[in-house]
């Protein structure tokens, strides 16, 4: 069974909207595009990395519609290995309503998601989830996942979707390797879907049972 591997780009207070451009997600979001002055070449560099071993991806319409129309169309250049990669594998989107399946190797689920996910996984080693956010409410809500790689960033805009928001569910996870940071302060956190939700405890003092008094 293959791993389902939610891949977000974040800021300190977890907004995940139009991270890439200002057309990614225009309306009423005046930070579109927040990532790019932040980028650099370790950054970049372990980005990449975290793609090797993708033989899938699984998106959101909107995101869909995104990478569709970019690309395709970046076959040289400093993008061209996440290019290859994301043209050759196959793309499964979430979408309830029609959309323009053109780019090679793109199909639409079915309604039921969580069977789809699991169909998935059967067919499939490393499904990687970009973006994608309200897909990814989804699955979090479901626990329709089995990694979650953030890359936060020293930003906070205050404003805009976040990553934990309507799929925010109680959940334990475990981190599965030492953060990284790169030279901006962008840290690259990946966590495993752990078992059970998150326990209490109580760490108030001990009370005084009196050791050590006269009497």
């Amino acid at each position: 069974m293959g791993l389902i591997d939610i891949e977000l780009f974040t800021t300190l207070d977890l907004v995940g909207q139009a991270p890439g451009g200002p057309d990614e997600d225009p309306e009423g979001f005046p930070f579109g595009g927040w990532q790019a002055p932040l980028l650099d070449e370790v950054t970049g560099a372990q980005i990449g990395a975290a793609y090797e071993g993708t033989d899938a991806l699984l998106l959101g319409r909107r995101t869909y519609d995104i990478f569709a129309a970019y690309w395709p169309h970046q076959d040289s250049g400093e993008d061209h290995e996440i290019a290859t990669l994301f043209n050759r594998v196959p793309k499964y989107v979430a979408s309830r309503g029609r959309p323009d399946l053109s780019w090679a190797g793109s199909t639409q689920l079915g309604p039921d998601l969580a069977a789809a996910v699991h169909e998935i996984r059967d067919r499939h080693e490393h499904v990687k989830v970009v973006g994608s956010l309200d897909l990814v409410q989804t699955l979090l809500r479901e626990k329709l996942f089995d990694r979650l790689d953030l890359w936060v960033h020293p930003i906070v805009l205050g404003v805009g979707k976040k990553v934990f928001e309507a799929g925010a569910v109680p959940t334990n996870l475990t981190l599965l390797a030492p953060p990284v940071a790169g030279p901006t302060g962008t840290v690259y956190l990946r966590y495993a879907l752990a078992e059970g939700i998150p326990g209490t405890g109580d760490m108030s003092p001990p009370p005084d049972r009196g050791v050590g008094r006269d009497g």
